[in-house]
């Protein structure tokens, strides 16, 4: 067979295998980009939850009983978290030895009709929701780390779920305006915003003396 053939065969097969390379790229773009679906048939519970099929590029939260399908954090997300987590778990070591600080995907059951998958959890040493397949309880914290296609459910929806079924500890964390806010429950069942720092301040927190979180260490690609 004349060389000429070969080399125009391996033209063409490298150039379908370039053409879903691309295609691959681009679905993982679109699904980053999509704002989350919501289903509101019906009322779903955690029972429902365990039975949803595994996505590799998306993850399910119930809230109220509506099924949420969400697509998959983009780089600049968990990158922040990652390092926030990091930061915790080096601040609850020496405040608090026997606590942890779980990262998603981790299913927090807040009741049988609020699943959610926090981007960061914290659980106290003196807690006992800690479950082999799930945190069942509520939390001393939780933190969001919000995406231009979150921003909505994470301050308003799973805000006020927060609140009402007592997450003491909220706090909001946005990388595009580099901002975080830190909500407090009140003994009249409200969220305050109890500190908050933007761009390239320090971020302390009254309830976790000790903790200072310079959010310039969380923006920028440079490692801790």
């Amino acid at each position: 067979m004349p060389d000429w053939i070969n080399e125009r065969d391996a033209s063409e097969a490298m150039g379908v295998k370039n053409d879903r390379e691309q295609q691959g790229r681009d679905l993982c773009q679109e699904v980053r980009e999509t704002t989350p679906s919501y289903t509101s048939d019906r009322i779903y519970t955690y029972e429902d939850y365990l039975k949803l099929p595994d996505e590799e590029l998306y993850h399910y939260e119930i809230l109220d009983g509506m099924l949420i399908r969400e697509p998959a954090p983009t780089t600049l997300h968990q990158r922040v978290s990652r390092r926030i987590q990091r930061l915790l778990e080096d601040y609850f070591w020496e405040t608090d030895p026997g606590a942890e600080v779980f990262n998603a995907p981790i299913d927090l059951t807040l009741s049988d009709t609020n699943v959610v998958q926090p981007d960061l959890v914290y659980v106290p040493s003196n807690s006992h929701i800690v479950e082999e397949k799930r945190i069942n309880g509520i939390p001393q914290l939780v933190v969001e780390v919000i995406s231009p296609s979150t921003k909505s459910k994470d301050r308003i929806e799973k805000a006020d779920i927060y609140r009402r079924l007592g997450v003491p500890h909220y706090w909001i964390v946005d990388p595009v305006e580099q901002t975080i806010e830190a909500l407090r429950l009140t003994c009249v069942g409200d969220y305050d915003i109890i500190s908050s720092a933007e761009g390239s301040g320090v971020f302390t927190h009254p309830d976790y003396p000790g903790l200072a979180i310079g959010l310039e260490s969380l923006w920028g690609k440079r490692p801790l």
